[in-house]
């Protein structure tokens, strides 16, 4: 995938940008161009010069026109040509497989069988675990001095997180975080799914397989025996689409809780003052991460495909068009966060991160508050006098554009 030169967003004409360039990322998401895009063109074609399985599509800006389009599935659908810009056949399938690139009807009988296995109760009864791993953690850091909450903080993790949820062994983390960093990443990017990453989603298929079945001889307390139990109306969810399931939540889990991680801690050692207020009062922190939540969304968007001809923004898409629904720049709208780009941790504000609602609001996203609440409030507690320690880099991804490099300087640690 090739990259453009750098555009002064505040002037560039809006019929020459193609939102595919992962260029326009190379500082986060290009924030300038969308309040113009909102402004002056909210629904706006690229032609996705960059990506050879996709001949262009549609960008949607406006909070309002992006909850429009997520609950008119009739209109816009999942499946038709999956939530993600690459049109790979092989990739495409493999959404289709799961809720992710699903509608109605499917995509509801899945969702109902996944909730009955991952029900609030089930989600709250994992904090002690959680809080465990990121303790443990934090005790491996302790004495380093200076590193790079990115490479070596987070992963780790995250995938022991999930690790735990289905009952896989640590041995097997350092894989699951590669092939939810590499195969997700590459294909959602645009690339088409070459040998190196069929290989790591044939690795990935073949190891969920095998906990299932281990599961399905063996059951115990995971997340991975719920599914298999889970019930409705004597209709139980088969191998292949709890898989799928499997899938989803470690790809997609992996990179969103510590991308708005990283992004959420970035941006309070930016303003010690909010930084310090957590450190004293860490009951704040729920209603500081929907404000972390709203600035740093995990991914920038996902798409859906027009089933007919419609009219949206002034605009004709046609049937077939693909729409892409941009969350960051939903979450910084004027109209509905005065001072968007202003952190302020007592907002509470309402975003589109985990979707603008309607059937693909994120089944997550239950499990990535209590990860966030529980590492900010442990790594607070610890680190309370943590500061930056150099500059940032950002992963130049129209997909996942979160920071790639954070390196922060511990101070002394805290222990109560």
């Amino acid at each position: 995938m090739t990259t453009a030169t750098p555009l002064d967003f505040a002037t560039v004409d809006l019929a020459t940008v193609d939102l595919g360039d992962a260029s326009y990322f190379a500082d986060g998401p290009p924030h300038e161009l969308f309040r113009r895009m909102r402004e002056e063109e909210p629904v706006h074609w690229s032609p996705a010069r960059n990506w050879a399985t996709t001949p262009g599509f549609w960008s949607i800006t406006r909070p309002e026109d992006i909850r429009t389009v997520s609950l008119d599935w009739k209109t816009f659908s999942s499946e038709a040509g999956g939530a993600a810009l690459s049109n790979d056949e092989i990739f495409l399938a493999f959404q289709r497989s799961g809720i992710i690139g699903m509608d109605p009807p499917r995509h509801d009988r899945l969702k109902g069988l996944f909730q009955r296995g991952f029900t609030p109760k089930r989600v709250a009864d994992h904090e002690p675990m959680i809080r465990g791993i990121v303790r443990r953690k934090l005790d491996e850091i302790e004495g380093m001095g200076t590193i790079d909450i990115v490479e070596d903080f987070t992963p780790g993790i995250v995938a022991r997180v999930f690790g735990s949820l289905v009952s896989y062994g640590p041995e097997l983390d350092e894989n699951m975080s590669q092939v939810a960093s590499f195969a997700f990443n590459a294909i959602a990017a645009g690339e088409d799914m070459d040998e190196a990453v069929q290989e790591w989603v044939v690795w990935l298929v073949k190891s969920a397989l095998a906990l299932v079945n281990e599961r399905r001889e063996n059951p115990c307390d995971d997340l991975v025996s719920a599914l298999l139990e889970a019930e409705i109306d004597g209709e139980r969810l088969n191998t292949a689409e709890i898989i799928a399931i499997i899938a989803i939540l470690i790809t997609g889990g992996n990179d969103s809780t510590r991308s708005v991680f990283a992004g959420g801690l970035y941006e309070l050692l930016r303003h010690p003052d909010q930084f310090q207020a957590l450190v004293d009062d860490p009951e704040k922190i729920p209603t500081a991460i929907e404000e972390l939540l709203r600035l740093h969304p995990a991914f920038a968007h996902f798409a859906r495909t027009a089933t007919k001809d419609v009219e949206l923004g002034g605009k004709t898409i046609k049937r077939g068009d693909k729409v892409v629904l941009w969350y960051p720049s939903a979450n910084m709208d004027e109209a509905t966060h005065p001072c968007p780009h202003a952190l302020d941790i007592e907002r509470c504000p309402e975003h589109q991160t985990f979707g603008a609602g309607g059937r693909h609001f994120c089944l997550g996203a239950a499990l990535a508050r209590l990860q966030l609440k529980i590492l900010f409030e442990e790594t607070l507690a610890r680190y309370p006098e943590m500061t930056l320690a150099g500059d940032v880099e950002w992963m130049a991804s129209p997909v996942t554009p979160g920071l790639s490099h954070l390196p922060v300087r511990l101070g002394p640690a805290h222990r109560s």
